[in-house]
């Protein structure tokens, strides 16, 4: 009798102290929450990677990430061009209720409200590290930036503990990185001065001094010329600190590889932002005839190459079991935008596009549906899903992932579909292409009519402007060739009332004036 009692008292005992005490698991769990790092390209079409189709271009890393994870067939980014869908994808808000996100030039002050939520916000308070390598292009400052001290507000005043960022684009002034706010390698006895409006006395450009541009200009880019490229914009002084174009690609690499091996024992965010395909395509020479498509095709493969660089450190530091991986691109491609680089005259066969129409700029489907992989190893199985998600989903589907509160944005927790768990996403979208939007829902497409130029002739490329409503099914037609407004006005009244019941504002039939820069 006495021995049962007291072996009743012992388990009850153990049984009281087992449930005060975390299993190992739980206390696994909770002290490892998975790095998240988003890559992001710039200007790459859904048809420029192996997985959606590309035969002139091998992007062996990119297809293992879309091919040992979730591909996403109906990803999309926000805008049809670069400053809205980086403001969108940090934010989780439509860049059309911000007026000023728009294409910025290198002067442009910063277009994230400091009291705004990003997604580097909303991770700090989770325990994470926050960082960003490569392109920002947001805007800098208050708009009377002196280059020479300290560039504030920017990234680390909207939530980046660490920033290593150029400016705005690698075809603007000015031409230098920024660590955490200072132009890196700045000598003080050479200061920068930038202008967008008026040259500098004696400074050589690009439309006045063609023989020295080892880079011709075809349309845009005619200002300030540095390293043999002319530029947007005019800039003095800072010699000692202009990057090597060549050599970008190679020098954020490098910073995002430091980031990882400086935070792998806490957990860390990285936006790891490519400069490629952008203009100027500036292959470093281990790269230069890579394919046969000159430089556009050996940026990719340059870039491709640097993705799997980076990939072999997180392997190295012993972290891929413990990190989720984001890729996908800013906006559609485009051939020529700027530079005579003969990315027109040997494209050839391939279709950056894929089976879209349109590209950057445009509201047809090239310009904002992007190739989109979501990779963790062990964690998500490989999945090919047609679910409709957005960048822009990010911020509230990595706040479920890592238990914050859900933020009161345009951004819709689709988590399940990301870690391929679901094949439902978002019901329907607003994109948008140089301040004027469209419509997805479900496999339908909805264009306003808007006055405006139906091609940028400069560009080659359908802006999707017409004085009719368009409407396509894009699971019969991807290629959106068969516009059937008139022959489905039920559908169409469908569309345009649950466009309108986002855009209210929505100013259809306006004139919009496009500027290429």
């Amino acid at each position: 009798m006495k021995k049962s009692k007291f072996i009743f008292y012992f388990l009850t005992v153990l049984t009281i102290f087992s449930a005060c005490t975390p299993s190992k698991t739980k206390q696994n769990n909770t002290a490892k929450k998975p790095n998240i790092i988003i890559i992001y390209l710039d200007d790459l079409g859904y048809g420029d990677v192996g997985v959606n189709g590309a035969t002139a271009i091998k992007t062996p890393n990119m297809d293992m990430l879309a091919n040992g994870g979730v591909r996403l067939t109906n990803g999309y980014s926000t805008s049809a061009t670069c400053t809205p869908s980086r403001y969108a994808l940090l934010t989780g808000i439509y860049p059309w209720r911000n007026k000023d996100a728009k294409i910025l030039p290198g002067t442009a002050p910063l277009i994230i409200d400091t009291a705004q939520m990003t997604i580097p916000k909303m991770l700090k308070p989770a325990g994470y590290h926050t960082g960003i390598v490569g392109k920002w292009h947001l805007g800098l400052g208050d708009g009377k930036v002196d280059w020479n001290q300290r560039v504030s507000p920017g990234p680390n005043e909207v939530g980046f503990d660490y920033a290593y960022i150029m400016a705005a684009t690698q075809d603007r002034v000015p031409t230098v990185y920024i660590n955490n706010g200072h132009v890196d390698n700045l000598d003080p006895n050479d200061p920068i001065e930038i202008d967008y409006e008026n040259n500098f006395d004696a400074q050589p450009t690009g439309k006045e001094n063609p023989e020295l541009c080892e880079m011709m200009w075809h349309h845009g880019h005619n200002n300030t010329i540095i390293n043999g490229i002319p530029r947007i914009g005019f800039m003095k002084g800072g010699k000692a600190a202009l990057w090597n174009d060549v050599d970008m690609a190679d020098h954020f690499l490098a910073k995002a590889q430091a980031y990882v091996k400086e935070h792998k024992n806490e957990p860390f965010f990285l936006l790891y932002t490519m400069q490629q395909p952008h203009v100027p395509r500036t292959p470093h020479p281990r790269f230069v005839g890579v394919t046969d498509m000159g430089p556009r095709g050996d940026v990719i493969a340059e870039a491709d190459w640097c993705l799997g660089e980076f990939i072999k450190t997180l392997e190295a530091e012993g972290l891929m079991e413990n990190t989720l991986i984001i890729f996908s691109s800013d906006n559609g491609p485009v051939i020529n935008d700027g530079y005579l680089d003969q990315a027109v005259e040997r494209l050839g066969e391939h279709k950056p596009w894929g089976d879209f129409r349109g590209g950057k700029y445009s509201l047809f489907e090239a310009g904002t549906h992007i190739p989109f992989f979501v990779y963790w190893k062990g964690t998500i199985q490989p999945k090919v899903s047609d679910a409709l998600v957005c960048q822009m989903d990010l911020l509230a589907s990595l706040a479920a992932l890592v238990g914050a509160d859900q933020p009161d944005t345009d951004s819709q927790n689709v988590l399940d579909a990301f870690l391929g768990k679901s094949d439902k996403g978002r019901e329907q979208l607003v994109i948008e292409a140089t301040s004027r939007t469209a419509f997805r829902k479900g496999d339908w497409a909805m264009i306003p009519p808007y006055d405006g130029l139906p091609v940028l002739t400069s560009v080659n490329i359908e802006t999707g402007n017409s004085s009719e409503y368009q409407l396509y099914n894009l699971k019969d037609d991807a290629g959106q060739l068969n516009n059937l407004a008139e022959s489905n006005p039920e559908k169409l009244e469908e569309m345009k009332a649950a466009f309108q019941a986002i855009r209210s504002d929505a100013n259809e039939g306006t004139e919009e004036t496009i500027e290429l820069l």
